[in-house]
């Protein structure tokens, strides 16, 4: 399971949705599905961007966890 953690990152850097939308040509709404995890691609352009404004690592936002095994 891939981990979004974009939000964590646009803390750090005090920024809101909104601007970062905007400053990587996305919409709002579009970012939000990245945000939430419900996106299910996400183009290198868009991560390339978005590690640009926020001075990051794709690592930084993006992690890897294994599923919890069913019981």
């Amino acid at each position: 399971m891939i981990i979004v953690n974009l939000d964590v990152m646009m803390a750090r850097r005090k920024m809101s949705s909104g601007e970062l939308a905007e400053r990587i040509g996305i919409t709002q709404a579009n970012l939000s599905v990245l945000k939430t995890g419900k996106a299910k691609a996400v183009r290198f352009s868009t991560l390339e961007a978005i590690c640009k404004v926020l001075e990051c690592q794709p690592g930084d936002i993006l992690e890897f966890r294994e599923d919890a095994p069913e019981p």
